[in-house]
């Protein structure tokens, strides 16, 4: 098992990806958080884990919510390995100038302050410690915009950014950055990024753009995630993997 022992916090856990993510780590052998502003959903999924899951209720948005919830898995494992920046939210596909200020705020508020959050905590106790791996979960629509997500892709595009970044930064603290940049994938977020009913029809004209044929699913993501988390990918820092079906090409 390829992250047996390692202690994993996923944020946005309780469902889509992030619940996929925390399956799959689970299943490597890890011991996991289950971290979300869903505290129903979070107990579900630590409870089909099983193992020693925790739920951990936080707003990724909300500094003291996350160094509460760093806390709160360090007391209860002894220390965190690494951190999976899952949690995300998009504003509905429209033209742009229609989404108003506080439709902007809160897209940067989850995709981009989460990631400075959870670096400001996480961080000193990595650099008391042996280091850790921390993985953002951005999107293709930072690396290959498209009209109608214009804000929403600025702020995958900060969080590809801000991982490379972070990587030169850290790496001397023995601190591996990555992200991972799905396409459209089956989650509840699917209709706002389409801006229309989940229709078969409106989906197969996505999926018409996508060379190998068909959206993204959890367990995609799951899968490059084990990997970059794990010792194998111990030479990868500032990598942005696109899990994107040839979309990017």
């Amino acid at each position: 098992m390829r992250l047996k022992d390692k202690i994993c916090l996923v944020t946005g856990a309780a469902s889509g990806f992030g619940e996929g993510i925390a399956q799959k780590f689970a299943a490597e052998g890890a011991k996991i958080a289950i971290v979300d502003m869903n505290a129903e959903g979070a107990k579900r999924v630590a409870g089909e884990i099983g193992n020693g899951a925790i739920a951990v209720t936080c707003d990724v948005s909300k500094a003291e919510d996350v160094e509460a919830a760093v806390a709160r898995v360090t007391e209860e494992f002894g220390r965190i390995d690494v951190i999976v920046n899952n949690a995300g939210w998009s504003n509905k596909n429209a033209p742009l100038m229609e989404t108003d200020e506080a439709t902007m705020r809160k897209l940067y508020d989850v995709n981009v302050m989460s990631i400075f959050h959870m670096t400001k905590s996480i961080v000193p106790r990595w650099r008391e410690g042996d280091g850790g791996v921390m993985i953002n979960v951005t999107s293709t629509a930072g690396i290959r915009p498209r009209p109608g997500l214009t804000w929403y892709n600025s702020s995958k595009g900060a969080a590809n950014i801000m991982t490379k970044s972070l990587a030169v930064e850290l790496a001397p603290d023995n601190i591996r950055v990555c992200a991972l940049a799905p396409v459209m994938g089956v989650t509840a977020l699917l209709e706002n990024f389409m801006g229309l009913p989940d229709t078969p029809e409106n989906r197969a004209k996505f999926i018409a753009s996508v060379p190998m044929g068909r959206l993204s699913e959890p367990r995609d993501v799951a899968n490059a995630a084990a990997f970059l988390a794990s010792d194998e990918a111990e030479f990868l820092t500032g990598t942005v993997m696109e899990v994107d079906g040839g979309r990017c090409v």
